[in-house]
């Protein structure tokens, strides 16, 4: 299941954090790459810096965990502190999957849902799209300045080489109550359906679909 968030963050948001990136300095991103996804790497990373990271992620970081759709659809339990990338002309980043296991030692999660919050126009950089191997086949992604993309940490997904300009992401992951991304799915749909029932929430309808979103959710859980 692949879910866009639009409008996650607002011109102004996204003119000061690009701003704040465009002065922080960049290493190469295979510092941080898993082993399936190092040798087919090839982009920048924000380095660490505890001031700056806190400005980004004060913006990117409150404003997704806040979202509703977000919540709804990942029902969270951990999410990683996000990496911020830049691709330039020639970058690109070759098919992978995530490691299923990612953190320091101590900080450990099970990356069950990627996200990738665009952080600039797509009008700015030619190539660059977000490529995702789906059970109907892979689908491409170019959004929006401000959207963010949620998938499953399952698939296979890779970024096309950037021709030119320059690409800007933030990237971050989720370990989920609900392990399994059918199930998550499941509850989304009835979480969906418990909404548009929710203007009468005494009729039997509303309670039924509420009594299995809350029934399933209990059944499936990690914790």
């Amino acid at each position: 299941m692949v879910v866009t968030i639009p409008d996650l963050l607002t011109p102004a948001q996204l003119e000061a954090l690009c701003s704040v990136l465009r002065q922080g300095e960049f290493v190469d991103g295979r510092l941080s790459a898993g082993n399936d996804a190092r040798q087919g790497k090839n982009n920048l990373e924000l380095r660490a810096n505890a001031e700056r990271f806190e400005a980004l992620n004060n913006v990117v970081m409150t404003a997704l965990v806040q979202h509703p759709v977000y919540l709804q659809t990942a029902l969270p339990a951990k999410i990683s502190a996000p990496i911020y990338a830049r691709y330039l002309a020639g970058m690109e980043y070759a098919g992978h999957i995530d490691d299923p296991i990612m953190g320091a030692p101590g900080a450990r999660y099970r990356s069950d849902i990627s996200i990738s919050i665009f952080l600039n126009a797509p009008e700015e950089y030619d190539g660059g799209e977000l490529c995702i191997e789906t059970a109907n086949g892979s689908q491409t992604y170019k959004l929006a300045a401000g959207s963010a993309l949620l998938y499953p940490s399952t698939c296979y997904h890779a970024v096309t080489a950037v021709n030119s300009g320059e690409r800007l992401v933030a990237v971050t992951w989720v370990q989920s109550h609900i392990r399994r991304a059918d199930q998550r799915e499941i509850l989304l749909q009835l979480d969906q359906a418990r909404s548009l029932l929710a203007g009468d929430s005494n009729a039997e309808s509303y309670r039924k679909v509420n009594l299995c979103y809350a029934n399933l959710f209990r059944m499936w859980a990690d914790s």
